[in-house]
């Protein structure tokens, strides 16, 4: 190639690269400097510099190929033959670049199960209410033990006539509220009183031990002080109420009560220590102490006095959630109240399970209702959208009504709190519950 050639090429070049640059300046909109970030900057220069390949660095020295010499390639500036070999072809890689990250859905979905039991809780029958037999005599009472240990305990547990009667009860008592405020007129027995007055003496004794200052957020030690005084007092409580034949009876019902109010060395309260209370008033309409008659009365006075103080005994003493599902649970201590006061609202005229979002019922008629009560506590003690920090109770608010939301927290229940090891194996068994 002559030099006359060579230099009409490299004036060709400087005015394409200058239109280049031109197109860029001229096409893209760039706000004011002082107003990009250092890596909207970085970007937007990158974007504005021409591609430039990795031969842009070397001068342009290689001859261009005549008529009378094969060529084996093209110049990559000018698009004219060249007798230099072309570059081998290589996958393009990036090796200075991270992969992308893995998809991440906003949310998960509300049911942190597997598809497998999510679908078994789907089909399983609702729970039915059963009578609770009561013992004769001779009385056997024994101290209860953990039986407990795996899946296949789980399995004896269930298909024994004990597991469905217990849930039974829970699902008379469920249904002796139903329809009914907590305000209602209702047979109080005796028994029923006094279990009332042991409770609002547990609540006394909060405020007798006030909580010790201390760095850890979870666990007030002062908690373990309460509990020590509950477990001193527990047997005399019992003896208040038990007829004398049935008296024996406190080293087996004892426990479960203990037991009731969480774990004095991890100082936590979850679903297992409610479900101990709950097994605790099962003993009692066992011994017939408790009798259907009394059943609107032990949601709607004891129940609901024992809810209280469970509340002030986690905000007073900080009681870590025991066995939490975090953001994916339903709550992080509690699980029958929303059974009893999804029953409460069941063919109710003007509360849906949608009313939850309206602060004014809520406000209005939290004393009354033990769903809008626990829905309230949980907006008092979270913060942010309630659709984030309580997505399943989010989710069943679109439930149409409060028959399906008390059949669906009934068969949750036993799925989730019933039929799990890491709950279950602190349940006791004696001669009241048998294994």
């Amino acid at each position: 190639m002559s030099t006359s050639s060579t230099r009409l090429c490299s004036r060709k070049l400087a005015i394409a690269t200058q239109a280049i640059h031109f197109h860029f300046e001229t096409k893209i909109c760039v706000p004011p400097k002082a107003s990009l970030s250092d890596d909207h900057r970085t970007v937007l220069s990158a974007a504005m510099e021409p591609p430039q390949s990795p031969r842009d660095e070397h001068p342009h020295t290689h001859s261009h190929s005549s008529t009378s010499i094969p060529t084996t390639g093209t110049c990559c500036k000018c698009g004219g033959a060249t007798t230099h070999a072309p570059p081998s072809q290589s996958p393009t890689s990036w090796p200075d670049l991270s992969s992308p990250p893995a998809y991440r859905p906003i949310r998960a979905p509300a049911l942190n199960l597997p598809p497998n039991n999510t679908q078994a809780i789907i089909l399983t029958p609702v729970p039915q209410s059963q009578e609770v037999p009561t013992i004769t005599p001779p009385f056997h009472f024994q101290i209860p033990s953990k039986k407990i240990t795996s899946p296949d305990d789980i399995r004896k547990f269930h298909d024994s006539p004990t597991s469905k009667n217990f849930l039974g009860f829970i699902v008379a008592l469920s249904e002796s509220i139903r329809g009914r405020k907590i305000s209602d007129p209702c047979h109080e027995s005796a028994t029923v009183s006094n279990i009332v007055s042991i409770i609002e003496n547990l609540s006394l004794w909060v405020d007798q031990i006030p909580p010790v200052q201390q760095s850890s957020r979870y666990g007030n030690i002062s908690y373990r002080t309460w509990h020590e005084r509950l477990t001193e007092n527990a047997e005399s409580f019992m003896l208040q109420f038990l007829p004398e034949d049935l008296k024996p009876s406190t080293i087996e019902i004892v426990p479960y009560f203990t037991d009731s109010f969480g774990n004095s060395s991890r100082i936590d309260y979850g679903t297992g220590h409610e479900t101990n209370f709950a097994a605790w008033l099962y003993c009692l309409a066992r011994m017939g102490i408790i009798k259907e008659e009394d059943y609107q009365a032990v949601v709607a006075r004891v129940f609901v006095k024992y809810l209280d103080l469970m509340r002030k005994l986690q905000l007073v003493y900080c009681l870590e959630p025991a066995g939490s599902h975090g953001v994916w649970g339903l709550d992080d201590y509690h699980f029958l109240p929303f059974i009893f006061g999804s029953s409460q609202l069941i063919d109710h005229k003007y509360m849906k399970p949608k009313s939850i979002h309206n602060e004014d019922i809520l406000d209005n008629f939290s004393s009354e209702y033990m769903y809008l009560s626990c829905i309230g506590f949980i907006k008092k003690v979270k913060k942010g959208p309630f659709a984030e920090h309580s997505p399943l109770l989010d989710d069943i608010s679109a439930v149409p009504n409060w028959k399906k939301v008390n059949s669906g927290m009934l068969k949750m229940y036993k799925a989730e709190v019933l039929e799990k090891v890491p709950i279950m194996q602190h349940f006791l068994f004696g001669w009241l519950i048998k294994w």
